[in-house]
């Protein structure tokens, strides 16, 4: 199973260790694309720090941001599972996982990431600033950017096992599984159902859904399950108790889109 997760806007601080050795990442077919976004970003945030901001979206709050990109070669690294940080990655706690789940954890999360593509959890790297949404001067929009590479490094990544889909929009389109890996995909929505007047209500809440995939994945790496296609993935959540409600794809190569009804928000 390969789960894709979408990275936190706020990030721990870089470590005091080793700074960033690019080499060492997982995923080598993403090496070229990577230095080619880490090279413009770090000359635009040394260079002009107020266009620099206004690249990254930064607020004046945000200034600082602009210098850590700025020493992005030589600042401390530490493991991209301590570096993000946010809603679900609180939820998906890696720090408290028992060593059996984490060793699931590090063979099957990959983060996506503006700035490196994809990760694993144990690659280390430094603190950054850079969103998918980004369109740097000379690369342009970043999710165009890793498409091309991504076609290259996700399928070897994927294998032939399930590929369980959290990523929010703005970092699926530097991936679509296309074809055969489609139809082994499943996306999940959270839904809160409330009773109103005798009328079932549902709705997605932001944080919530956060937080509930984050649980969503903890749950299934501490129970070790291994579903082996989005029906198994079905099967698996509701053995966690989870109420699941599922679309298979109307036709190949499409993914089937998962629905976790929800009655209380935590």
């Amino acid at each position: 199973m390969l789960v894709l997760l979408p990275p936190s806007e706020g990030k721990a601080a870089s470590g005091r260790g080793a700074p960033l050795k690019p080499e060492a990442l997982s995923l080598p077919a993403l090496a070229a694309a990577r230095t080619q976004v880490l090279d413009e970003l770090v000359e635009l945030c040394v260079a002009d720090e107020e266009k620099a901001r206004d690249v990254l979206g930064l607020s004046e709050g945000l200034r600082d941001e602009v210098a850590k990109n700025a020493g992005l070669r030589t600042a401390g690294a530490r493991p991209a599972g301590e570096i993000y940080t946010g809603v679900l990655y609180d939820a998906l706690g890696l720090a408290t996982l028992d060593a059996a789940a984490r060793r699931r954890a590090r063979k099957s999360l990959l983060v996506f990431s503006g700035l490196w593509g994809a990760v694993r959890i144990d690659d280390r790297i430094p603190s950054y600033r850079c969103s998918m949404g980004v369109k740097l001067p000379g690369l342009g929009a970043l999710g165009a950017h890793w498409r091309a590479p991504m076609a290259t490094a996700l399928p070897e990544a994927a294998g032939d096992g399930l590929v369980l889909d959290l990523r929010s929009s703005a970092y699926a389109a530097a991936w679509r599984p296309k074809g055969e890996i489609a139809g082994r995909t499943a996306t999940v929505r959270v839904l809160h159902s409330q009773t109103v007047d005798g009328v079932e209500k549902r709705s997605v809440v932001s944080h919530f859904n956060k937080a509930t995939k984050g649980r969503i994945v903890r749950g299934l790496l501490e129970s070790g399950a291994a579903p082996k296609d989005p029906a198994g993935l079905v099967g698996a959540l509701r053995d966690l108790g989870y109420t699941v409600e599922a679309e298979a794809p109307g036709r190949p190569g499409k993914a089937w889109a998962l629905d976790v009804v929800v009655t209380e928000i935590h």
